[in-house]
């Protein structure tokens, strides 16, 4: 219960950070996915697995953005050698997310 409490907590600083950049910077998606991406490949690297670990990838950088999430997910089937499932992971993630948002509009639309 304390780890989903931090995660949580962590969640809270990460969206906030977010929040700023786009205060602050034009095209703050992007920079944000770059920031993310980079930070979260350097505390796999770098952190043990722990609850600092945790809170920092899961709750801080989770919040920050879920594109670093998929990113680390990338790099670590490329790590593994496992190309296809990376090519694949990448090309479900851009063209099924599109997909999704279509329809998400698409049902948006016809319900209302």
């Amino acid at each position: 219960m304390i780890q989903f409490l931090l995660v949580c907590l962590g969640g809270a600083l990460g969206t906030g950070a977010r929040f700023a950049i786009a205060l602050a910077v034009p095209r703050a998606v992007l920079v944000v996915n770059l920031i993310g991406s980079c930070a979260i490949a350097m505390a796999m690297e770098l952190m043990r697995p722990t609850d600092a670990r945790l809170i920092v990838v899961t709750g801080i950088l989770g919040g920050f953005t879920t594109y670093s999430a998929f990113n680390q997910e990338t790099l670590q089937l490329l790590q593994l050698g496992k190309w296809g499932s990376a090519t694949l992971n990448v090309a479900v993630t851009l063209f099924g997310c599109l997909a999704a948002g279509f329809l998400g509009a698409w049902l948006a639309r016809a319900r209302f």
